[in-house]
């Protein structure tokens, strides 16, 4: 893709950041290793943007991308949630979100760039829930930071070696496969939960409640 953008390579990176953060619909969006690979073509050469200018213009579409999803779950409430799935959206992905936002509070605004599709709803989650706006837009600038900034950079980094530029097909992969660990331990944990209160109750630990599948996914 950024390939094919050529000299708006910067530009449409800048425009999926912000549809990732900032609209429901962009949770698909490979934020990751996009960040990755925008800092390596900086390095290599093949984006001509000074690295400053790109990582100022991507914290840019991080920050406003979850401005405008706070913004949206503000306005529209509850109700943005209620709405039954779909091919794209899944009532699950909202119950995660959720479940993370009450576990971590403040915190998870920074926490939740590190994980895919959470990172989507979180925003409009902490609009719908009217967190306090000077606190999110704190937690919202420092997590840009250390995610649009941060994977830019590493990626700008480890483009310096050679083995990077000829498996970078191989690097991307292990950068999904990074963002994904957070989902997998999650699952792990409650699958473990699962279990354990199924054998205190004498139950079947492949069986969930009726009722309760969708929480209990969290």
């Amino acid at each position: 893709m950024l390939h094919n953008l050529g000299g708006w390579a910067l530009a449409g990176a800048a425009a999926v950041i912000f549809a990732e953060c900032g609209l429901l619909l962009g949770f698909f969006l490979p934020g990751d290793s996009l960040l990755f690979t925008v800092g390596l073509f900086i390095g290599s050469g093949d984006i001509t943007t000074p690295l400053w200018l790109a990582c100022l213009v991507l914290f840019a579409a991080a920050f406003v991308g979850n401005v405008v999803g706070y913004e949206i779950g503000r306005f529209s409430g509850p109700r943005i949630f209620n709405r039954g799935d779909s091919r794209l959206f899944k009532q699950e992905y909202v119950d995660k979100t959720m479940a993370f936002f009450e576990k971590y509070g403040a915190r998870a605004i920074v926490m939740a760039r590190f994980v895919p599709i959470v990172r989507t709803f979180i925003t409009v989650t902490a609009g719908v829930g009217k967190m306090d706006r000077r606190v999110y837009l704190t937690y919202s600038a420092i997590g840009a930071a250390l995610w649009a900034v941060g994977v830019t950079l590493l990626g700008h980094w480890l483009g310096k070696y050679e083995f990077v530029h000829k498996n970078i097909e191989t690097m991307l992969i292990l950068v999904v496969l990074v963002s994904v660990i957070p989902m997998i331990v999650e699952y792990w944990r409650h699958r473990r939960a699962v279990v354990r209160l199924a054998k205190e109750a004498g139950g079947d630990p492949g069986k969930e409640t009726k009722g309760g599948g969708r929480h209990a996914a969290v």
